[in-house]
């Protein structure tokens, strides 16, 4: 491995034009790391909560920005033993993935999909881990029960309609034109709400209520999410694009005994993202190879335009998933 490598960094918290071309020491792994050279990596919405400064990296992480890719295991450390030296993966980071190498748990590491490309690979890992571990293991998703995800022509989105679809809820979405709409109807939502022209809320109670939500908006969505569940419905926000706080009836949460719960991927431990890891391995995998299941792709940009590329997901315009190109 060389010495040095191209990467970009956050020069201060602000807006897009902070991200800089910079050039960083090559990490070496750590007793249980891989090193990667990526070929491409993910762009998140949680990247540009780090670049505004208000989403630090969990200690010990980089500070530079990025939480997925894709390469080629360039070095293991010392305890490793289920990667070798030139194997394709595909990969969730602590941080650094906007460079030309990056370290992260051997555990973390996925094999790259039959199928796919290193390209379409790197949109899998943070999207995946996120929707498996909220709409399975946490929102306890399954067969038969209506399902509500908002943005759903987002990354995280469009994975969890294939994904729900593929274990047989009944899938609604919400989306911001016409265009998006229709995405997620060809994905597998049976009903895609334009949420410019109506309200979730009424399509929900049309349909007895939803028996889960994802929701990454908050704000205002909150006391409405909780009039769109079903008795017993489940309610899992994993964002908040609208604001953290919100009033909440206490009362209708005892009545229509409401879960009500969230969370955040990336300061979880070690071993509580290995078992997301092996859990899609077994279950989500072989969807994907079998063709059933995959990212939806909008846009590449190379790694020195990583400011363009935040500036297009945050404009909204985006379908899909926004990677890097090293």
């Amino acid at each position: 491995m060389p010495e040095t490598m191209r990467a970009v960094e956050i020069s201060e918290p602000g807006g897009p034009e902070v991200l800089k071309p910079c050039t960083r020491p090559v990490p070496r792994p750590r007793a249980d790391e891989v090193v990667i050279k990526l070929a491409y990596a993910g762009v998140n919405r949680p990247d540009a909560l780090q670049r505004a400064g208000l989403y630090n990296p969990p200690p010990g992480a980089s500070d530079l920005p990025g939480l997925e890719g894709a390469g080629e295991v360039v070095a293991v450390g010392a305890s490793v033993s289920d990667w070798a030296v030139g194997d394709q993966v595909c990969a969730l980071l602590p941080g650094g993935g906007y460079a030309e190498y990056v370290a992260t748990s051997a555990a973390h590491a996925l094999p790259v999909p039959k199928g796919l490309s290193l390209k379409q690979a790197a949109c899998l890992p943070e999207t995946f881990f996120t929707v498996w571990s909220n709409v399975f293991m946490r929102g306890g998703l399954e067969a038969g029960e209506r399902f509500l995800v908002h943005g759903g022509s987002s990354g995280i989105g469009t994975t969890a309609i294939q994904l729900a679809h593929a274990f047989g809820a009944r899938v609604f979405a919400t989306a911001g034109s016409e265009a998006k709409c229709k995405v997620c109807l060809d994905l597998g939502a049976e009903r895609a709400i334009n949420y410019r022209d109506e309200d979730f809320v009424e399509v929900a109670q049309a349909e007895g209520g939803m028996n889960l939500i994802l929701d990454m908006v908050g704000g205002s969505y909150f006391p409405r999410n909780l009039k769109a569940l079903a008795t017993e419905g489940r309610l899992v926000n994993i964002a908040f694009l609208q604001g953290a706080k919100s009033d909440v009836n206490i009362a209708q949460v005892m009545l229509k005994r409401l879960t009500l719960t969230g969370s955040n991927l990336r300061p979880q431990s070690n071993e509580a993202k290995a078992k997301i890891a092996e859990a899609l391995l077994a279950k989500v995998w072989p969807l994907i190879e079998a063709g059933q299941v995959g990212p939806v792709m909008d846009s590449a940009y190379a790694l020195d335009e990583a400011g363009r590329a935040h500036a297009h997901m945050e404009s909204g315009a985006h379908i899909g998933k926004i990677v890097l190109e090293m």
